[in-house]
C-alpha cells in the first residue's frame, strides 16, 4: 500500500484490512464497505490520523464501524460541507454509509 494515492475498499469484513501503518502521507481511502456498527476496514491507526468525510452526517456516526472507532474527536465533514483538504500530510476517508446496498 506504501506509494498508493488512493485506496478503495469495499468489503463487509468484521475486522480491519487496511493498516494506517501501511499509508503514506497524503493517501487517501475509498471506504465504501463497514456499514454496520460492528464491521471495520480501516485499523485504528488509519483512522484517527486521517480527516473523515461522509457522505451522511446523520448516518455515519451510528451505522459506520470505522467512524465510531474513531470516537468523538474525529474531525469529520459532509461532503456537502468541505472545500478541499486542509492538508495533504495526513490521510483523508471518505467513508460511505449511504453509496452501497450491503445492508
Amino acid at each position: 500500500m506504501r506509494g498508493a494515492d488512493i485506496i478503495v475498499t469495499a468489503t463487509t469484513s468484521q475486522t480491519p484490512i487496511l493498516s494506517g501503518k501501511w499509508l503514506s502521507p497524503g493517501t487517501h481511502i475509498n471506504a465504501v464497505g463497514a456499514t454496520r456498527p460492528d464491521w471495520r476496514e480501516l485499523d485504528d491507526d488509519a483512522v484517527r490520523n486521517a480527516r473523515i468525510y461522509v457522505d451522511s452526517a446523520e448516518a455515519a456516526p451510528h451505522e459506520s464501524g470505522d467512524v465510531l472507532a474513531a470516537g468523538t474527536d474525529a474531525e469529520r465533514s459532509s461532503l456537502s460541507q468541505e472545500n478541499g483538504r486542509p492538508s495533504i500530510a495526513r490521510f483523508s476517508v471518505l467513508n460511505s454509509t449511504r453509496l452501497n446496498n450491503w445492508r
